[in-house]
């Protein structure tokens, strides 16, 4: 019992990143409520996700809320034309489902819209852990999240299947695991992106694999 309870105890460094990841799960849904400021809470999330994965956190709340603060101009820029393109792409969907047919035509756009959805889907799951560790233009870290994920397909299949798999389990299984929701998500996936990141900076010439740099 005492060796669980002792704090370099394997069981109560899971128990509490477990515990904090609920915790920067609520953070992030009630900073994401007004739409708009998604971009700033999920950049937030993954700045103390990835400090938590190499035990280099303080208090979540406040590293979590400096973060937004920090990010919030750039993430929500970024954010908003993600935005702008998924709508985009929800109505060219939409517009393809209903005026389906067996045509040649159909299916050629039918089969790019689904790629462009592929780039677009990678583009969002790169995007906002690359603004947390890295400062760059917007336009670069677009470009350089989808460049990313194309490189490094293997983290970009397991990270989709992270989410998928959390979707599928708060539906069809377990609703209450949403407790832990995005916040779990985020640390596994911090988790597989923590290599790459750290090459990402060496590459940059950030000394230590830093937070805050550039990176092209």
């Amino acid at each position: 019992m005492n060796n669980i309870l002792n704090p370099e105890s394997k069981v109560l460094q899971f128990v509490t990143m477990i515990a904090n990841s609920a915790l920067l799960n609520f953070l992030w849904f009630l900073c994401s409520i007004p739409i708009f400021t998604i971009g700033a809470s999920t950049t937030a999330l993954f700045s103390v996700t990835l400090k938590m994965v190499k035990n280099e956190e303080g208090s979540v709340i406040s590293q979590y809320f400096r973060a937004f603060k920090e990010n919030f101009k750039s993430a929500t820029k970024v954010w908003l034309i993600l935005l702008a393109a998924g709508l985009f792409l929800a109505a060219d969907g939409y517009v393809l489902f209903h005026i389906w047919n067996s045509s040649p035509a159909w299916t050629l756009l039918t089969a790019a819209y689904f790629i462009v959805l592929a780039g677009y889907a990678i583009t969002l799951m790169y995007v906002f852990p690359l603004m947390a560790r890295f400062s760059n233009t917007t336009p670069a870290t677009i470009r350089n999240a989808f460049m990313i994920g194309m490189r490094a397909l293997l983290c970009t299949a397991l990270m989709a299947g992270i989410y998928f798999l959390m979707a599928l389990v708060a539906v069809r299984f377990f609703t209450p695991i949403l407790f832990f929701g995005f916040g779990l998500c985020a640390l596994i996936c911090s988790k597989l992106l923590d290599g790459i990141l750290n090459i990402l900076a060496e590459r940059a010439g950030i000394p230590g694999g830093n937070t805050d740099g550039n990176a092209s």
